[in-house]
């Protein structure tokens, strides 16, 4: 009986939409502090479960925007073939989260297809590499007219800046 008011309940409530950017704000290159602290930890409790649709290679990939009181959330969960360069995403996303299954650089980390996202929107990406455990993850942005990459540690620490 209690199971059932709940699935009821879950299923009356409204779904969490993102807040849109007013048009005055400019998007900061670099992820606020709580923002990289959410992924750190939202974004790799993703890490290991599999992809659904007709890519059997694809990547994870999560928006994060805010939800109306001003909370990270992850916004939209979605698979994307992982030797593509990502779209532009909506209006109101404040950072994209990429989760690889297998990492396609000589060093693991960001790919040439990872940097040249941020290139084009200047908007911080996650990637976060599913191949091992604990998952790694690497913070890329805009920073000095460049892009830059740098690592994250389990709960939001962060490494130095890396070209």
């Amino acid at each position: 009986m209690i199971a059932s008011l709940l699935i009821i309940a879950a299923l009356a409530a409204e779904p969490v939409t993102a807040r849109p950017v007013p048009a005055t704000s400019v998007m900061a290159p670099i992820a606020d502090t709580e923002l990289r602290e959410f992924v750190a930890i939202a974004g790799r409790k993703v890490a290991g479960r599999p992809v659904g649709g007709p890519i059997a290679s694809a990547d994870k990939v999560l928006l994060v925007a805010r939800d109306d009181k001003g909370f990270p959330v992850i916004a939209t969960s979605i698979g994307f073939p992982s030797r593509q360069t990502l779209p532009t995403p909506p209006k109101g996303t404040l950072a994209v989260v990429r989760l690889r299954q297998r990492y396609e650089t000589p060093v693991p980390g960001p790919s040439a297809n990872d940097l040249a996202f941020v290139a084009a929107s200047r908007m911080p990406l996650f990637v976060i590499g599913e191949w091992a455990r604990p998952a790694p993850m690497w913070e890329v942005a805009w920073v000095d007219d460049a892009v830059r990459f740098r690592t994250i540690g389990d709960v939001g620490e962060i490494g130095p800046w890396q070209d």
